[in-house]
């Protein structure tokens, strides 16, 4: 079972490295926008393949060229842990997003 973040560690972690992201009831959350439908659809693949690696499974919403993904962990509640803060970190790095 995963381990809950108290919420000064996720504090910590949004202000210092998950620009855009937010903490709403007990997830992490972030809305990207992206050029066209098209676009929108690659982005969710290539979040699909790395949670994938990392045994994630986010909510995710799509509406035309925005996608919104809400992490929590289900084996921890529905609240937030490190591994909802690293998936986040990799889809910062996705270099065609923002």
């Amino acid at each position: 079972m995963s381990t809950p973040l108290s919420k000064s560690v996720i504090n910590d972690a949004l202000s210092e490295s998950l620009h855009g992201w937010s903490f709403e009831e007990d997830a992490l959350v972030k809305t990207f926008i992206l050029e066209h439908f098209p676009a929108a659809l690659a982005f969710i693949v290539r979040l699909g393949v790395e949670c994938e690696k990392m045994d994630h499974h986010p909510h995710l919403t799509n509406v035309w060229n925005k996608v919104t993904i809400r992490l929590n962990t289900h084996d921890a509640g529905n609240k937030v842990t490190q591994k909802d803060i690293d998936l986040a970190k990799v889809v910062q790095h996705f270099s065609w997003v923002e």
